[in-house]
């Protein structure tokens, strides 16, 4: 189950819902953007980064780390990663935070001696998902994060649950993207199931989701994958590159907006060399400027 996509995507909507895992947040933390930065030289990838204004001078920037598998390595990559960005980008920042969000303290990598005193400050939060109480009694968007570590018998009841809740609490221009999350979420846990089982399921239409039309155009790409190994050279060179253009263009909307058709025919226009550069630069892009930079520098 692809759980930092999913997480990805609620901080991406609602940045401040971080902080509300913090009992010391910022008191501008609804002003904070959502990022994933990458700091090369070695090459590290950081999940999420909280960036405070940029008129605000020398503020704090929060690292987040969604950790659902056991790493014995997790904390060396996480301050590793962290400080040497925080090391070059310095003049921008007072302070650094890192947040790790565990699904329980069994996950924790066993070995934390070397950083004891740091896991201890409050310059790291560790947040443990199954610790923050019953799901029935937290705000709405933190309940669809504990939706994730839920057991599959009892998925099904809670999904409904948060499906009524959306309805009733959210705003209808916010409804459908919360929604959304909840049927992702539920379509990873139970992806042996059929479209109509899984409906049944949640008593809602999965193909009017765009996580249902996500799922299928990752079926059609893995068709295109399987078609490549049988086809012939030249029909195999075309799915590769039609299967990175589609990818591309949701890495490139996730990362600096929608996409204007100039934009798009112009990405339509690189070669599979050009795409797979294109594929490592967009992790520094932070707007549309960068991209169209790129595109006028590589065309």
């Amino acid at each position: 189950m692809r759980r930092d996509s999913i997480f990805y995507k609620l901080f991406q909507t609602n940045p401040a819902l971080l902080f509300e895992l913090l009992t010391n947040p910022p008191e501008n933390a609804n002003q904070y953007r959502f990022d994933s930065v990458a700091v090369k030289e070695p090459r590290f990838e950081i999940d999420g980064v909280f960036l405070p204004p940029e008129n605000d001078s020398l503020d704090v920037v929060y690292f987040c780390e969604v950790q659902f598998q056991k790493d014995e390595r997790l904390y060396e990559r996480v301050f590793a990663e962290s400080l040497l960005y925080f090391y070059r980008n310095r003049q921008r920042f007072s302070n650094w935070v890192a947040v790790i969000i565990y699904p329980n303290r069994n996950t924790e990598q066993n070995d934390t001696t070397p950083y004891d005193n740091l896991l201890n400050s409050d310059q790291v939060y560790r947040v443990y998902l199954e610790e923050l109480g019953n799901i029935r009694d937290l705000p709405l968007e933190i309940a669809v994060m504990l939706l994730t570590t839920v057991e599959e018998k009892q998925a099904p009841q809670e999904a409904r649950y948060l499906l009524q809740r959306i309805q009733e609490e959210t705003p209808p221009a916010s409804t459908q993207g919360i929604i959304e999350l909840v049927t992702t979420i539920v379509m990873y846990k139970f992806d042996k199931l059929s479209q109509t089982e899984v409906e049944e399921m949640l008593g809602i239409t999965l193909k009017e989701t765009q996580v249902y039309r996500e799922i299928k155009q990752e079926g059609r790409e893995e068709g295109r994958e399987e078609g490549r190994e049988e086809g012939r050279e030249e029909g195999r060179e075309e799915g590769r590159e039609e299967g990175q253009k589609s990818l591309l263009l949701r890495l490139l909307t996730r990362k600096v907006g929608e996409l204007s058709s100039e934009v798009r025919q112009n990405i339509d226009s690189l070669s599979i060399e050009q795409l797979e550069n294109l594929g490592e630069a967009l992790l520094d892009f932070s707007s549309m400027a960068d991209l169209e930079n790129w595109l006028k520098t590589h065309q």
